[in-house]
């Protein structure tokens, strides 16, 4: 028998929360954000669970031509655009929109298509869609304002389409600066007269900004249920579901009196008699290392599947290990080797857990690692 963790993605979640992402941006065109993997969710379950998306947006052209073997027809964004000149041909052959944030990328385009014949270099300017980004005030990716005239009436009048994209630093908060209204009193001026789509809202901008949502929205993390400030409340009245389940098993219990302790370093001492219960799952598995002591778990009643009894909550206690974490079963007594738990999905918001561990679901995600088999339904 293999260790019981398992990380099992739900693809009609992911169907309800594209849902409702499009009735919360009014049905505007939705680039559904699938880097890192689909944020550790695999590309065919984002394949299954955004087909109704109008594009896909992610990193890497080989991610790109896993998605068109898969029979993905629409729109793919590349974020941050080319990383050489080599590039090009796989761009050109899977008809993918990029990004284009700096002069040097304009330089290999130019250099790129200059090599064409005729009717190539037209079909190149006529599939490939560009995606030219301002930087509105992140000051990470794109051409500040003074530039950005320049580099899109360079790519018009060389008969490229042209499309107009920025990102938001603090559309999470609003008392931090750049605003979302900074840079959207940015974004408007620059592109104001200018031909083209515009996309600039991310999860956050999508939920508190709609009037940024513009004509493409870009969302990530609330395609998979989680919050984008990391606080799960903030979400919760809206009914977004977690993609993503990670569940495993107790595989042994030890019965503990005041005073003893629990795991490495001893960071756990009993102050009264206590039940632990030993799950199969640690660091190695992507479980965060540093979760504090009372990190929530959910503990099943019954293992008997078709009477489902519901759980409850217990608290992580110890140190987390490479392969175990332990936990308080004293409120479940009925609780016995092959109890199955859950990390982190219906029953305990992935936010709960990244909260517990000064991080944010972005990281748990994206930190499940290969040793947990990943079930896509």
């Amino acid at each position: 028998m293999n260790r019981p963790i398992l990380a099992t993605i739900v693809t009609q979640n992911l169907k309800d929360n594209l849902i409702q992402v499009k009735n919360l941006s009014n049905q505007r065109f939705v680039w559904a954000v699938v880097k890192a993997n689909a944020y550790g969710h695999s590309l065919r379950a984002a394949f299954i669970g955004f087909a109704e998306a109008d594009g896909l947006a992610l990193l890497d052209l080989q991610q790109v031509l896993e998605l068109r073997e898969m029979g993905w027809h629409k729109r793919i964004l590349l974020l941050e655009g080319i990383f050489s000149e080599e590039e090009l041909k796989q761009v050109h052959q899977t008809e993918s929109n990029i990004v284009v944030h700096h002069f040097l990328q304009l330089e290999w385009i130019e250099q790129y298509v200059s090599s064409l014949s005729l009717s190539e270099a037209e079909q190149f300017k006529s599939k490939v869609e560009i995606w030219l980004k301002l930087n509105s005030g992140m000051n990470r990716l794109g051409f500040k304002s003074g530039e950005y005239g320049l580099a899109y009436n360079h790519l018009l009048h060389s008969g490229y389409k042209v499309h107009h994209l920025t990102h938001f630093a603090n559309a999470d908060d609003e008392k931090i600066a750049p605003t979302v209204a900074d840079q959207w009193e940015i974004f408007e001026h620059t592109t104001q007269w200018m031909e083209g789509y515009r996309s600039a809202a991310n999860s956050s901008a999508i939920l508190n900004y709609p009037d940024v949502h513009a004509d493409w929205v870009r969302p990530g993390i609330l395609l998979y249920g989680a919050s984008p400030t990391g606080k799960y409340h903030d979400i919760a009245h809206l009914k977004f579901k977690p993609g993503m389940t990670l569940s495993s098993e107790i595989i042994s219990i030890q019965e503990i009196g005041s005073g003893d302790s629990v795991g490495y370093g001893s960071q756990f001492v009993a102050k009264r008699n206590t039940r632990v219960g030993i799950v199969a799952c640690g660091y190695a598995d992507g479980y965060p290392r540093h979760a504090k002591e009372g990190t929530p778990v959910w503990v099943q009643f019954s293992n008997d599947e078709i009477a489902n009894l519901g759980g409850v909550r217990v608290p992580l206690i110890g140190r987390v290990s490479m392969d175990m974490i332990t936990i308080d079963l004293s409120s479940v007594p009925q609780a016995n080797i092959g109890t199955k738990v859950e990390l982190w999905g219906n029953n305990v918001p992935i936010d709960d857990v990244a909260m517990y561990s000064d991080t944010v679901g972005y990281e748990l995600m994206c930190a499940v690692t290969q040793r947990v088999p990943l079930k896509v339904i």
